[in-house]
């Protein structure tokens, strides 16, 4: 019998399919060797696996090829100490479980847009940045920074000349422990460049926990413009969130115990952030060297239309100050915080400065102020997990000033009712929020 060339076709098409390779979706290699050439023949979707142990990468291991995952066999097991990877022109790269010890790093470049950085952990000193973020659209998320003594920051946002990463979100890592003792330059995150002050970035750095971060004065330091810094907890550390330069950058909700928030440039919100501190200065209005920064300058800018409201701040002392510079904050607004502490002044704003006070809530000392608060017990209780919270027939509940229409919840998150009450905790019977551990952040949270 003679077949019809169809059916000849579709059977020389059935044994190419079954003699054709099968291409597993997870393939297991023991060195970097192997690594290598496994990354090499990869195709999309598949998750490459390497070995616990103790791995030298004398050549970078090249990723060439898109959509893959490359993956320590447990979290915590395949530990570079000198050396590491190489990204190209890839998209959708996902690294996972690895440990960068010695000298090793890793930079993502902007060729390499999509990538993710998670379950990783980058320990001790290196030279420069610890990770590198240089590409559009990189999550970094459940790794964790540790022990640095050296100058240097743990994460570093840049991108190409001209240009910064755009979109990269910062969440769920942990943070722990940078004891550089220079003056600065020992940052945990640094979100941009002086002279990419103007561009923005559109980050968000959220959920993450700060603790021991003592290698600068600015645990996060933002130098762009337009973007997100929310719910993060920082404690036993003497960076503060700072907003150095760059506008339009929103703080909120962040949960800060002997740290605090400083700004300069323009239009920025502050609001919803809880803020503990045995001492003073837990919101820093940062005088200017000059009224406007130029793209490329490093100088710092005057604070102008900064908006600081709903805040919950505890202290003693100065609690809102200025840092030391000639031109004072302008047009800016401070309204409807709760401070509750003991000091002989707690609002100590510099001769010329134009604030609009309102709604405020000032309890346990002088305001420093002439009007715009009422010197009432905000009622504040101690909850399970350590916050101040109102109570019960507070003078807070529902009596906010006037019109902050981006404030729809409050801290926990939890939404705002009728009129929004005064400080960071909106009253509710429910509180959800805690400041967060090293259990929910890093390589093995949840």
């Amino acid at each position: 019998m003679i077949r019809s060339l169809a059916a000849v076709g579709a059977a020389a098409l059935l044994s190419s399919l079954v003699q054709a390779p099968a291409h597993a979706a997870v393939v297991s290699v023991p060195d970097v060797t192997a690594l290598q050439a496994a990354i090499n023949s990869a195709r999309a979707g598949q998750r490459i696996v390497l070995a616990n142990g103790v791995h030298r990468a004398d050549k970078p291991i090249k990723i060439t090829k898109s959509k893959i995952t490359i993956a320590a066999e447990q979290a915590g097991g395949a530990v570079f100490n000198a050396g590491g990877f190489e990204f190209g022109a890839v998209r959708g790269v996902t690294i996972e479980g690895f440990v960068f010890n010695g000298t090793s790093t890793l930079s993502v470049p902007a060729e390499a847009e999509g990538t993710r950085i998670t379950r990783t952990t980058f320990d001790g000193d290196k030279s420069g940045a610890s990770l590198t973020v240089g590409a559009d659209d990189v999550q970094v998320d459940h790794n964790t920074f540790s022990n640095r003594t050296n100058e240097g920051v743990y994460l570093q946002v840049t991108g190409p000349d001209g240009a910064i990463a755009q979109r990269t979100w910062v969440h769920h890592n942990y943070f722990y422990n940078h004891s550089y003792t220079g003056l600065n330059g020992g940052e945990s995150i640094r979100l941009g460049y002086s002279y990419k002050q103007q561009l923005s970035a559109y980050a968000v750095i959220e959920h993450n926990l700060f603790d021991k971060a003592n290698g600068d004065s600015e645990a996060i330091s933002v130098k762009a413009s337009d973007n997100s810094v929310r719910f993060n907890t920082i404690r036993n550390s003497k960076g503060y969130i700072v907003l150095r330069h760059g506008h339009r950058n929103t703080v909120e909700g962040n949960l800060l115990f002997g740290s605090g928030i400083r700004f300069h440039g323009n239009d920025h919100k502050v609001f919803n952030n809880y803020v503990e501190n045995s001492g003073d200065r837990a919101i820093v209005f940062g005088k200017g060297s000059e009224t406007d920064s130029g793209p490329t300058s490093k100088l710092h800018d005057r604070p102008d239309r900064v908006t600081v409201a709903f805040n919950t701040l505890v202290g003693t002392g100065a609690v809102v100050d200025n840092d030391t510079d000639t031109y004072a904050p302008k047009d800016c607004v401070f309204a409807n915080n709760v401070i509750k502490g003991s000091s002989s002044k707690f609002i100590e704003m510099m001769s010329g400065a134009t604030v609009k006070y309102e709604g405020n809530i000032i309890w346990g000392g002088s305001a420093g102020i002439s009007s715009g608060y009422r010197s009432v017990d905000p009622k504040l209780v101690r909850d399970a997990n350590g916050l101040l919270r109102l109570s019960s027939g507070s003078p807070a509940i529902e009596t906010s000033a006037g019109t902050y229409s981006y404030v729809t919840r409050d801290f926990d998150p939890q939404s705002r009712v009728g009129k929004p009450d005064v400080g960071a905790d909106e009253y509710s019977s429910s509180s959800v929020r805690k400041p967060l551990t090293p259990a929910d952040v890093g390589v093995s949270a949840p």
